[in-house]
């Protein structure tokens, strides 16, 4: 479904890559956490993968259907089939909830509409039956300023299952929620990955999160593959080599 070919990305200016190397297969039904310490190149990966950051090196397909082929419009094809939800949320404060998760459209809808702000009745229904489906019915009109982290972040899955992805893809999306709240918006996460039958891949930061919910875990250090396999067996090595948890007396230090 989604492939990736000895990627290398290295950024104007940097010496290093920003990725190295990277040789990667995914398939519908996992659901991949992709772990590391900032600037791994978690953020740069999820960014190849629906063409918004080029590779320096190296070829990305979907489906079939390499990367760098595309034109624009066959590119934001892609992207549409892509759902994607972000770390800061990138919602629009003073509009409302069903105003914002309708964006996930434009995509599919002409500038003149988007720009008028008109809609069928079917696409109305199904922005409000995603909305439902992420537990915020009673919020359809409120405005995204009165939201908390949580609920700006349901918005957010909302607008990506609006656009009828095959993948769902996710930078960092629970690093500003506290624990609890980052336990229920994995658990709605799951839930959705299973009843859409998608391919998911989410960069996190905390690896209890990656090992209790995914499928799949790889962790990424300087840009380059430190592990790739099941969550239970991402052990301490594991850890180890990819965060470097050793105290100053050279003693590794156990994540468990």
């Amino acid at each position: 479904m989604l492939e990736i070919k000895d990627l290398t990305v290295q950024y104007k200016g940097n010496e290093d890559n920003a990725l190295a190397d990277i040789n990667l297969s995914f398939q519908k039904g996992e659901f991949v956490c992709i772990l590391g310490k900032s600037g791994a190149g978690k953020s740069t990966l999820i960014r190849c993968l629906n063409g918004l950051q080029k590779p320096t090196e190296g070829e990305i397909q979907w489906e079939g259907k390499l990367l760098s082929d595309l034109k624009e419009e066959q590119l934001r094809k892609v992207r549409r089939e892509m759902g994607m939800i972000f770390q800061h949320f990138n919602l629009v404060p003073r509009l409302s909830v069903i105003q914002n998760v309708l964006t996930g459209l434009f995509g599919y809808r002409s500038t003149f509409k988007n720009l008028v702000g008109w809609y069928t009745k079917d696409e109305l229904n199904r922005a409000k039956e995603v909305i439902d489906n992420v537990g915020l019915t009673d919020f359809t009109h409120r405005r995204i300023e009165r939201l908390s982290g949580g609920q700006k972040q349901r918005v957010g899955i909302a607008r990506a299952l609006l656009q009828q992805p095959k993948a769902l893809l996710g930078d960092e999306p629970v690093s500003s929620l506290d624990p609890g709240t980052s336990n229920h918006i994995f658990t709605l996460l799951k839930e959705i990955h299973r009843e859409h039958d998608l391919l998911t891949i989410i960069n996190v930061h905390d690896v209890e999160l990656a090992i209790r919910y995914a499928t799949r875990v790889i962790a990424l250090k300087d840009g380059v593959i430190t592990f790739d396999g099941k969550p239970e067996d991402f052990d301490n090595d594991a850890y180890y080599d990819t965060y470097e948890s050793v105290r100053s007396n050279g003693e590794k230090v156990p994540f468990t």
